[in-house]
């Protein structure tokens, strides 16, 4: 039996034309632009949006997930086609937004436009259309011949068509000759739903050598902030600006804010390991582990909006919930 495979079109390179490249209507043709497609699975086309990744966020994720959840009966897979520059952060938000997910969805796209003569877009494509009809239940990023699960893959390079990689943990698959799938691949653990809601209220501080204090104070008295990534040296550490505002940032998580701390490169953060983030612990921060930025901004701004419950809430943060912890 054919297997049934839902494409959903936000945008990006892929289908971009001209110089500069601008979105253009090419998602609705893919079919006659690569007709191998229909030769793997029976494919349906939707057409979410059609916009450059850096304007997709947490309102486009929430709908990206409605849209699989009222379709997730009908489709043995799916694709996303999507911009490489924030794909990584869609891709961890679909990873928490979609629980126990017995279905694969594949992130793809392309470095050059899908017109171009020496494109990537062709392979890209030939390759998530095959792995959505595998048993790799699990949101991914299918990329030059790679599948990384998509709460751990960052975008690396912007001019290679190796675009992406994740650190600190092997592709789930290698497309090569056969299609090689990982024994890391996750399973579902509980029934599948959907929960597609994202608090765009979160900021993140970027640390770096003398950075000022105030500039995080000015964050902290925002009034509409709800959640705070802190993307930390090392294991966590922090320069000493940034401890002499332990106080503030104590207040502040006192006061309802929600504060991440994440390292800027691979690692686990642990901040009682250096006296330089013990300030961050005491503060009642929150040590994300070994998330990257792009894992933890989606995962705090679903955390805010899904649980009232300050306890959940945490307990939420810490839980490795589809694998971005490891």
């Amino acid at each position: 039996m054919v297997a049934k495979v839902l494409l959903l079109h936000t945008g990006g390179t892929l289908g971009m034309v001209g110089t500069p490249l601008v979105p253009d209507a090419y998602g609705s043709r893919l079919l006659d632009a690569v007709p191998e497609l229909l030769q793997i699975a029976d494919i349906d086309i939707d057409i979410v949006c059609n916009l450059d990744s850096s304007d997709l966020g947490p309102a486009e994720w929430g709908s990206l997930a409605s849209t699989i959840a009222a379709c997730h009966e009908a489709y043995d897979g799916f694709v996303i086609v999507h911009g490489t520059d924030t794909m990584a952060y869609t891709a961890a938000a679909l990873s928490y937004a979609l629980e126990g997910l017995g279905k694969p969805i594949v992130f793809t796209g392309a470095q050059r436009p899908l017109s171009a003569l020496r494109t990537d877009a062709r392979r890209n494509l030939v390759d998530a259309v095959e792995v959505a009809t595998t048993s790799v239940p699990e949101v991914t990023i299918c990329f030059d011949g790679l599948l990384f699960r998509g709460c751990r893959a960052v975008k690396e390079d912007a001019r290679s068509y190796r675009a992406f990689a994740s650190p600190g943990m092997p592709p789930l698959a290698k497309m090569g000759i056969d299609l090689d799938i990982s024994a890391l691949v996750r399973g579902p653990t509980r029934a599948f739903a959907s929960h597609p809601v994202f608090d765009p209220y979160v900021d993140v501080v970027y640390l770096t050598p003398g950075i000022r204090s105030d500039t995080v104070v000015r964050r902290l008295l925002d009034p509409q902030l709800r959640g705070l990534v802190i993307a930390a040296f090392g294991v966590g550490t922090v320069p000493a600006q940034i401890r002499g505002i332990a106080e503030d940032l104590r207040v502040a998580v006192d006061g309802g804010l929600e504060v991440v701390v994440v390292t800027q490169r691979g690692g686990k953060v642990d901040l009682r390991a250096y006296k330089s983030s013990e300030g961050l612990a005491e503060a009642g921060c929150i040590p994300g582990g070994t998330m990257h930025l792009e894992a933890a901004v989606p995962k705090l701004m679903h955390a805010l909006a899904r649980f009232d419950d300050r306890a959940a809430r945490h307990g939420y943060l810490l839980r490795n919930v589809a694998g971005e912890l490891g």
